[in-house]
């Protein structure tokens, strides 16, 4: 009895847009940058406490974008790297729980520094601070639109091997990974690394609008509370988008499969019929777009585990299966 290990078929499972979202973030931080610099020498050269503060701000949502863009480096670089065995396609998710965390900490200095001003309020020059803040929403948003995630459909496909081996008793059986997985009009599938860039330009965009109308109140009627009163509100706005950035990141991370996914019904609608029956299913995500499936059949009737994958042939999310075919006479 001999089991072949060929390993020679690509465990490749990047998300379709990977590059493109990779040049697209590293852009945004380049833009990031110089707006940030531009505010902290502004801020320093006019005295303008509020200009020096908001480029600090910008440059913790750098920093984290700087955790994406370095995420998208490592995954593609080691994406044919042997020793991940499922491919790097989960490296953005990790990247995205971690750049969450990030975003977690900003909502909550955000909130503190506010409780702070309104206990203590201190003078605020609107016509300054308006500009400012103007001109970030508008950084904000062109990247923003930059970071949008179109999900394009591309072709993916990869090779892959089989191996079986038989016992001399009742129960027969045979395992076969994927061969030749052709997906046409595979979607791209929820990027959560590029999700994860996108939420902390959004919030800076919310904090920047959020700013603007309290200055422009504060400006017309006097109303300086309202800043830090914004700055809560925006705090706790952002706390609930780092929130479910961390549910739906982590939940790839930890192999789970949402309530909403139909994955393992179809698998299931794909497989069983009066003889077939599936014992064992194990589906999870191994990247953007990118599922991998273990499926245990029971049959009466010896069939090579060819003849179950060309059943799930049609199911484009699927892009690496092993099948494993047990041989019950008494099923």
């Amino acid at each position: 009895m001999s089991i072949s290990s060929d390993m020679s078929h690509s465990h490749v499972f990047l998300g379709s847009d990977h590059q493109r979202n990779e040049r697209r973030i590293w852009f945004v931080i380049a833009l990031t940058a110089v707006m940030m610099v531009i505010e902290i020498a502004a801020g320093t050269v006019y005295g303008s406490m509020a200009l020096v503060a908001d480029g600090w701000h910008m440059s913790t949502h750098a920093s984290a974008m700087l955790i994406s863009a370095l995420a998208y480096l490592y995954a593609r670089r080691h994406a044919h790297n042997a020793r991940f065995t499922f491919g790097t396609g989960k490296l953005g998710d990790l990247a995205g729980f971690a750049s969450a965390i990030v975003l977690a900490l900003i909502a909550l200095i955000m909130g503190w520094e506010s409780m702070l001003r309104l206990l203590d309020p201190v003078a605020i020059n609107f016509r300054e601070a308006i500009a400012i803040a103007v001109v970030g929403l508008i950084v904000n948003l062109a990247s923003a639109w930059l970071l949008r995630d179109d999900h394009s459909h591309h072709h993916h496909g990869h090779s892959g091997h089989g191996h079986s081996h038989g016992h001399a008793h009742d129960h027969d059986h045979h395992h076969d990974h994927d061969d030749h997985h052709h997906d046409h009009g595979h979607g791209g599938g929820r990027d959560n690394n590029l999700r994860s860039a996108y939420v902390h330009v959004i919030a800076d965009a919310m904090t920047s609008v959020l700013a603007i109308v309290a200055l422009l109140l504060g400006s017309r009627f006097g109303w300086t509370f309202l800043d830090p009163v914004m700055g809560i509100v925006g705090g706790l706005v952002i706390l609930q988008w780092a929130w479910g950035l961390l549910r739906i990141s982590g939940a790839v991370l930890l192999d789970f499969i949402p309530p909403g996914e139909d994955l393992p019904d179809e698998i299931r609608e794909a497989i069983e019929t009066d003889e077939d029956r599936i014992t064992d299913l194990h589906v999870w995500q191994v990247g953007p777009g990118h599922h991998a499936a273990i499926v245990a059949v029971a049959t009466p009737v010896s069939r090579d585990p060819s003849f179950y994958k060309a059943r799930l042939v049609d199911i484009h999310q699927l892009s690496h299966v092993t099948v494993e075919v047990t041989v019950d006479k008494a099923a």
